[in-house]
């Protein structure tokens, strides 16, 4: 087992964000006193190049400022989103694994600890879809050198259902870390994909902010999820909590965090990065002229006055 798996297992990853301006250049001093700051709080190790962060967006210039910046912010693991940048044509199965092994490449030669391998949706379709996704896993691993997350994502951000079946398979790899689910709004989904990491000793981890307590209850145990890249110890509470076995205070913790999930988390689901750069803001993490999602969707003033409400509400 990879000594990783202790060292994650009950901690909470922020999906961190990449504070940009309204042009989508991101401002390296703002991510460099962001990253300082967020590090301060009791958490296992940040994920950037997530969804949260835009990895899929940024050049590969950025990417790699992106991560030279947190690696010398901190000496926490840090997981890195690998997967089909948005500048990239590909065409086929063999080059969409082609430019994730790339970005993998990439991570682990500017000193990221593990990846998270994005999905491919393609193989959702493909009768040899399962058998194609081992493959890229073991690929991106004997190729990169690194320890991976798999990455079961469905919803608005892309991706496809895991079968249980895969995600044992994919648990099943030497390389492998844990399994992250995503499932959004689908707690059959979530559910099942916990329950298939049973008796592996890997990681179960979950990335649902909308289901984030009772995604504890039903196996996971530690947490990779954007709602944590502002407001860190709204999501550490509550793990906390769980793993204390404090049902009292899991409870309290728990209403919380869904409060200011719910004013963050809803349609258009793109639109979270934004609502996320706004409670960063209001935090105090980023400045207000870095505090733009340039990728997602616009959204009327009000949802910028719904997510301070409750921020102000919650303090």
């Amino acid at each position: 087992m990879h000594p990783l798996v202790e060292r994650l297992r009950g901690t909470l990853l922020p999906a961190v964000v990449t504070p940009m301006d309204q042009d989508g250049v991101v401002a390296y001093d703002a991510l460099s006193a962001y990253a300082v700051t967020l590090t301060r709080h009791a958490i296992g190790g940040v994920a950037v190049w997530a969804h949260t962060g835009r990895g899929l967006y940024l050049s590969e210039g950025d990417r790699a400022k992106v991560l030279d910046t947190w690696r010398a912010a901190t000496d926490v693991p840090i997981v890195a989103g690998v997967g089909v940048p948005k500048s990239t044509t590909a065409g086929s199965l063999e080059e969409a694994a082609d430019a994730t092994v790339e970005m993998a490449r990439a991570a682990a030669a500017g000193g990221a600890d593990a990846v998270m391998v994005y999905p491919l949706a393609a193989l959702g379709e493909r009768p040899d879809g399962h058998a194609q996704a081992v493959a890229l896993h073991e690929r991106v691993a004997a190729e990169s050198g690194l320890p991976l997350v798999g990455f079961y994502l469905h919803g608005e951000a892309g991706g496809y259902p895991y079968a249980p079946e895969l995600i044992r398979d994919l648990l099943s790899l030497d390389a492998m870390l844990g399994v992250k689910t995503a499932t959004l709004d689908r707690a059959i989904g979530c559910q099942d994909a916990i329950w298939a990491g049973r008796g592996t000793g890997k990681l179960l981890i979950t990335g649902e902010d909308r289901m984030y307590g009772p995604s504890f209850m039903w196996g996971a145990d530690t947490a990779l999820v954007g709602i944590a890249s502002a407001q860190v110890e709204l999501s550490a509470a509550v793990l906390r909590a769980w793993t204390a076995g404090d049902h009292a205070g899991f409870l309290t913790a728990s209403d919380r965090l869904d409060r200011f999930a719910a004013a963050t988390f809803y349609a258009p689901i793109e639109g979270y990065v934004q609502r996320m750069l706004w409670a960063a803001e209001w935090e105090g993490l980023v400045p207000a002229a870095a505090a733009y999602d340039p990728y997602g969707p616009e959204l009327p003033p009000g949802e910028r006055d719904l997510v301070i409400r409750c921020l102000e509400d919650l303090h």
